[in-house]
């Protein structure tokens, strides 16, 4: 059995690994999974704002040399840090796909481990929630819940739900329910909608989180 070390921006992603993706996983025996949040500094944790914390966090845990873990990554790709390596050729790549996974190549051809690979989410971490309808009708009061259905009819996959300011689906939650708590409600919604309803409609999520099985058989 390997272990996984998931690399977070923060708490809502860390408590998504723990009550979510940990739970999936331990159905094909993988059972220690850990979120592990970015060293910002000695003493701090979480955030995502520039590529050396992550580095520097990821490269701690490839310090051993066992080889029975596996170590990736779960960060948002919207208001991805410019500090991300080869971060100007990336972004001039003609679509988000694209982009994306540029971004990953660079940071695992930077990390030259074969224990690690990369995983940057398209285009954070609510995208998911907008899998299904069902969490936002049991978290959301009725008229917030018809405005998120109206959002996933517009979208065969939530991860096209775009990045622009206005566009992203943290801001457009915000946008519907402004006291919305993304640590609590957002787990919350996404233990609702259920991974299976993710996977299924998430295709860049499930390659991910597909990649992890194959990689601990």
């Amino acid at each position: 059995m390997k272990r996984i070390y998931i690399v977070v921006e923060g708490q809502t992603e860390q408590e998504f690994v723990n009550s979510v993706i940990a739970p999936y996983l331990w159905n094909f025996g993988i059972f220690s999974v850990t979120p592990v949040l970015i060293r910002t500094s000695r003493t701090g944790r979480g955030g995502m704002v520039n590529y050396a914390h992550l580095y520097n966090t990821v490269k701690l845990l490839l310090m051993s040399d066992k080889t029975d873990f596996i170590v990736t990554t779960f960060i948002d790709y919207f208001r991805i840090p410019n500090t991300m390596p080869g971060y100007a050729e990336c972004m001039a790549k003609s679509d988000d796909i694209e982009r994306i996974e540029a971004l990953e190549a660079v940071m695992n051809e930077r990390i030259a481990d074969r224990r690690f690979f990369s995983y940057i989410q398209l285009h954070e971490f609510e995208a998911l929630l907008f899998s299904d309808n069902s969490g936002f009708e049991y978290y959301f009061p009725e008229e917030c819940a018809r405005k998120t259905a109206s959002i996933i009819l517009s979208y065969d996959n939530p991860e096209d739900i775009n990045s622009s300011p206005e566009g992203a689906p943290s801001k457009r939650l915000l946008a519907i329910k402004p006291d919305y708590r993304k640590v609590l409600e957002g787990n919350l919604i996404a233990l609702q909608v259920g991974i299976d309803t993710m996977l299924a409609k998430c295709p860049r999520f499930a390659g991910w989180v597909g990649r992890m099985e194959r990689m601990c058989k």
